[in-house]
């Protein structure tokens, strides 16, 4: 096989190993079997265009038209002429497919269904990589900025599939890049010849002779060594580095970070998520559970509680976990005096619900659940314990409904001393306008529940502030002062000043993670969505225990206890009607008389649904999903646009000095082609060429005008020599080692240039705009070439009309 066939087939296959990160993104498989014949037809063209040969930019277009016809057939066959030839109507049903396929992403969970326009934005992404791949690493002969589609084609995979994106993608992926590269510098390594070690010897049974019969030997040897040793560097090293979580592979130890046999949970954010679902463009059903309590309108399922604060973060402190019983203790400060009520509640999470905390209404007494869960006394969590998810997770909980009263909450004790330790911890750089703003809006407040009735008060009716998902206030400790200037954010900024600012006053306080009790559904049943990720405040009162407030202006509901007028303990005891708030009021997307969950439409059990809402947007706004597909080829392109005159420059300079044989024809070639090569050497470093002078002139003027001494100029003199005995001598003589004159003439311009100067003369060197030249050239002679056929014609047309004359 051809250097050129070699790269090809490399090109082919790490397009395709890199397109295997895309497989968690569909149900279905079958999609890149299909890519996979159509890519290997785009690239077949390819290299029949290369062996006629055609011109570089024939040799892409030939491609991408060839991309187009299959595209055109597999999708768009009735729009088009005979089935295969493109036309407007086709790029019509293009246009309809990827925006039905837009659609299917905002409406499908990953994995979703492989829909005919899921299909095309995943094939046609993937040939689109393709082409990018095999021209700049097998047209140009340039398999190192190959990467960049690659590494985009990999990127937007494992955004896309988040958790589903595994080390093994990745290790496709970068093996595929690894083997391109290998290619391209056997390639390379081929042009020289024979490869000879320090001793001969056999080559191994089986082994492929390089060039006239030589083996791969070491370089070959240790290239694959450096890749292989590269590929464990990178998927090692950030285990052992403290600041990530893991690594790449960190998804492969079993552990998830979340509970261990050691009796440990790690320090992990779940905040970190919530902007992220509260955002997305389509409403997406999570969680779904039936209860017999009689009020939803407090039913949040709460995650975890992230009880450390260090300046910019709220995070999970690092707790002992133990087996869950089958009675969970008591809760922590919970006195017998408070009314409470045990209420059941049956949960299901959805398949693409996969959380490692449990969810569950707070504070829960009892768990039946299957799966390696394990309890977390402190924040009264269930964590998963080796990668157990909630992931198509049915269970039940029963929860205890404390019903304290504002009396109650009023005239708590002094909390335990531990607690206050540990529970009013600042960091030192918090801002002082922190607590000087708790101070003053809390100013003559006659207890703790006072003081935080009045926080939870300023934040929702009388500080201005506004809910907006789209606020970023930044980070470090400086994030909470600008939220409370500017009064724009959303659940986490709110929950999160409130318990800095509660803290400030002595009061313990902490973060809670979870959802809001969703939206009832026709069935009797409840809904809980992305839309329901939620954060909120809990603070410590002796007696009562852990208690949430409510400070997210316009989301979820506050509690009575929390409320200016909270209602006596006997008011408090009878049941009231469940109340629906901001966050359980159904999405403008979806159809109030729509009872078809996500996960339910994403089995296909929902047809009537799907075709009564079908045509409709079903995202909120924001940008579409299928717009990366789109802006991957047009952002690389842009990535390489710039870099064409560099690439171009380094094919010519590989097309030059490659070996051409042992003849005189190919002696006297080489001679001419590294003359050129040495010229315009110094045309990209500021000396452009003259043709007007000799080659000695030449090369005096080469050597003068760059600075060039020693071995540097010898070699522009040697080059020059060689180029008079082949135009002058009568029997020109081989010169060897032109390949290393020219390589010290580069070495020696570069040397006395000024770092800006060789910048330039690597990234936009000046002689590329032969490339111009040529094409202006091959124009003119295309042009010539129908003048002479059109003259050919004319002069035959009296012969080809003699015939037809006389008759009629």
């Amino acid at each position: 096989m051809s250097g050129r066939g070699r790269l090809a087939l490399c090109a082919y296959a790490a397009t395709l190993m890199a397109a295997g990160a895309l497989l968690p993104l569909v149900d279905s498989p079958g999609w890149l079997v299909q890519a996979a014949f159509l890519l290997a037809v785009q690239s077949g063209v390819g290299v029949l265009a290369r062996r006629l040969p055609l011109p570089s930019a024939l040799t892409v277009a030939a491609q991408a038209l060839a991309g187009l016809v299959l595209l055109t057939l597999v999708f768009a066959g009735d729009r088009a002429l005979l089935g295969v030839v493109p036309g407007p109507d086709t790029l019509v049903r293009f246009g309809e497919l990827m925006s039905i396929g837009g659609q299917d992403i905002e409406r499908y969970a990953i994995p979703a269904p492989a829909s005919e326009g899921i299909r095309l934005m995943l094939v046609g992404g993937v040939l689109v990589i393709g082409l990018m791949v095999d021209t700049i690493a097998v047209t140009f002969r340039s398999a190192a900025p190959a990467g960049l589609p690659l590494l985009a084609l990999y990127s937007v995979a494992a955004g896309l599939a988040g958790g589903a994106a595994s080390a093994l993608w990745f290790l496709l992926a970068a093996s595929g890049y690894l083997l391109l590269l290998l290619a391209e510098s056997r390639d390379r390594l081929s042009q020289w010849g024979r490869v000879f070690s320090g001793t001969p010897s056999a080559p191994p049974r089986g082994e492929r002779a390089f060039g006239s019969g030589g083996t791969p030997g070491a370089p070959v040897r240790t290239g694959r060594r450096i890749g292989v040793l590269a590929l464990g560097v990178a998927l090692v090293v950030p285990l052992a580095l403290p600041a990530l979580d893991g690594g790449l592979l960190s998804d492969l130890d079993g552990g998830d970070g979340s509970g261990s046999g050691s009796g440990t949970i790690n320090a992990v954010n779940p905040m970190v998520s919530l902007q992220n679902s509260l955002n997305q463009p389509a409403e997406r059903e999570w969680l779904r559970y039936r209860t017999n309590a009689a009020d939803t309108s407090g039913m949040y399922l709460r995650l975890v509680a992230l009880d450390r604060f260090d300046g910019s973060r709220w995070l999970t402190s690092e707790r002992d976990v133990e087996d869950l019983p089958d009675q969970l203790p008591r809760p922590e400060g919970l006195s017998s005096s408070v009314r409470t009520q045990e209420v059941e509640t049956r949960i299901t999470a959805a398949g693409s619900f996969a959380q490692e905390w449990l969810p569950m209404p707070f504070p829960a007494a009892g768990v039946d659940v299957e799966g390696r869960w394990r309890f977390e006394p402190e924040g009264r969590s269930l964590v998963g314990d080796r990668g157990q998810n909630t992931r198509d997770l049915e269970y039940t909980i029963r929860s205890l409904l404390v019903q304290p009263t504002a009396q109650q909450l009023a005239t708590a004790p002094a909390p335990p001393a531990d607690i206050t330790t540990e529970y009013t911890r600042l960091p030192p750089a918090l801002p002082s306008v922190v607590e000087e703003t708790a101070r003053r809006v809390t100013a003559g407040a006659e207890s703790d529940y006072e003081a935080a009735v009045r926080l939870q008060e300023w934040f929702t009716t009388t500080g201005g502030f506004t809910y907006d998902t789209d606020v970023n206030s930044g980070s470090g400790p400086g994030a909470i002062a600008r939220f409370l200037r500017d009064k724009e954010g959303f659940c986490v900024h709110f929950s999160a000043s409130m318990a800095a600012m509660a803290r400030t006053l002595g009061i313990p306080a902490r973060v809670a993670v979870g959802f809001t009790p969703g939206t009832a559904r026709g069935d009797g049943s409840m809904s809980v969505s992305n839309r329901n990720a939620h954060a909120w405040p809990e603070l410590y009162f002796e007696g009562v225990g852990w208690t949430r407030f409510e400070p997210t202006p316009s989301i979820g509901s506050a509690p009575d206890y929390s409320l200016p007028d909270s209602p006596s303990a006997e008011e408090s005891a009878a049941p009231s009607e469940p109340r629906e708030t901001a966050s359980q009021a159904p999405a403008p997307t979806v159809s109030a008389s729509d009872d078809c969950p996500a996960d339910a439409r994403q089995r296909g059990e929902c047809a009537e649904s799907a075709a009564a809402g079908e045509g409709t947007a079903t995202g909120s706004g924001g940008p579409p999903s299928w717009r990366p597909f789109l802006l991957v080829p047009a952002g690389a392109a842009l990535i390489l646009l710039p870099l064409v005159p560099m690439l171009w420059r380094v094919r010519v300079t590989a097309r030059r000095l490659g070996s051409r044989g042992r003849t005189d024809e190919d002696a006297a070639e080489r001679a001419l082609l590294a003359w050129q090569e040495v010229t315009d050497l110094a045309w990209d470093h500021g000396i452009p060429p003259d043709e007007s002078l000799t080659a000695r002139r030449s090369a005096v003027r080469i050597v003068l005008l760059g600075k060039l001494e020693g071995a540097a100029a010898e070699s522009v003199h040697r080059t020059a020599g060689a180029v008079e005995q082949v135009l002058y001598a009568p029997g020109p003589r081989p010169v060897p080692g032109l390949v290393d004159d020219v390589a010290r003439v580069r070495a020696g311009l570069s040397a006395g240039a000024g770092r800006w100067e060789r910048i330039r003369a690597r990234l936009f060197p000046r002689s590329s705009v032969r490339v111009v030249w040529a094409l202006a050239a091959r124009r003119q002679a295309f042009a010539g070439r129908l003048r002479d056929r059109a003259d050919s014609w004319r002069a035959r047309l009296p012969e080809l009309r003699r015939p037809f004359r006389g008759r009629g």
